[in-house]
């Protein structure tokens, strides 16, 4: 079997993000089309081009300031030079070096679980948050090897994919409760005769309802593998598997998934942040077990 280069990654990475772009973009001007013909069948057509005017500008917003969207989401705080974070910085400082990328902004969540993630639109405009949690909790070993799974989704281009499936999957999320929650209120246009408006709550029903789930489960399958290949780059930049290794069993007996972060920023995490039944189904990254033993084994 070939084997893949961190290169090679981070062209599929730039790849999956066009096409998931595309793939959402055209739900969601679906949603749209099917809402305005729905309720106002006269002017479907001028609510689709109007949004597909919106999309465009919205998808330019979200390429330059879905950082600044998912950073304010989950209350982080830049860092600066505050001294109270050297050791943080000084890491954060040497795996930039070590991986030949310029330093990211740092910031600082407050809370009680270990968790980080990263995120911007590429490598010279990144941010790497982590919580108050991880930084009284883990060794400097650890911190590194945390840091270093971040800096390898800044390398592979991850943050741009998982800034965009961050924003996307919150719009999906508020279009599909709006056109469910007209259908319970009974806003449709009762006086029409169209012998397609049935056919159109139909396909309008089930799209709202799969489309969430559809762009979830796209997600999902993404997240995980990247977060293999984030670990990996860890060690790449390290040379100590076992920093991280030792991190991830701290996060395993130590968080309880209490961060009451939106699921639609939750991949970005090391570690699923929230914890529900349904994680089996819906985990946004690999159980954290299988990653320690594939550490270990490196």
């Amino acid at each position: 079997m070939k084997k893949i280069s961190f290169y090679d990654q981070i062209s599929k990475n730039k790849r999956d993000s066009v096409l998931l772009g595309v793939v959402v973009f055209f739900i969601l001007i679906s949603l749209v089309y099917i809402i305005s013909s729905i309720f106002s069948p006269s002017l479907s057509l001028l609510f689709t081009i109007f949004a597909v005017i919106f999309m465009i500008v919205y998808t330019y917003g979200t390429y330059n300031y879905g950082d600044k969207v998912v950073l304010a989401a989950t209350n982080a705080m830049p860092v600066g030079e505050d001294k109270r974070y050297t050791k943080l910085i000084d890491v954060v400082e040497e795996l930039s070096i070590a991986s030949g990328l310029p330093k990211p902004k740092i910031y600082v969540i407050k809370s009680d679980e270990i968790n980080a993630f990263a995120t911007g639109k590429d490598p010279n405009h990144a941010s790497i948050a982590v919580t108050t949690g991880l930084l009284e909790n883990l060794n400097r070993d650890e911190i590194q090897g945390v840091i270093g799974h971040e800096m390898s989704h800044i390398r592979n281009y991850d943050i741009r994919f998982a800034t965009f499936i961050a924003v996307f999957v919150g719009l999906v999320a508020i279009l599909s409760n709006i056109l469910m929650r007209s259908f319970f209120w009974g806003g449709t246009r009762e006086d029409r005769k169209d012998r397609n408006l049935g056919i159109l709550i139909i396909v309008g029903l089930i799209l709202a309802i799969i489309a969430p789930i559809l762009v979830r489960l796209v997600q999902l399958a993404i997240s995980r593998r990247r977060e293999f290949a984030a670990d990996a780059g860890s060690v790449e930049l390290t040379r100590y598997p076992e920093g991280l290794a030792s991190a991830l069993e701290k996060i395993l007996k130590i968080n309880q998934g209490k961060m009451k972060v939106s699921e639609a920023v939750s991949h970005l995490f090391i570690s699923d942040p929230n914890k529900s039944p349904l994680d089996n189904l819906f985990a946004t990254h690999p159980p954290l077990k299988e990653r320690i033993k594939i550490l270990r084994s490196m």
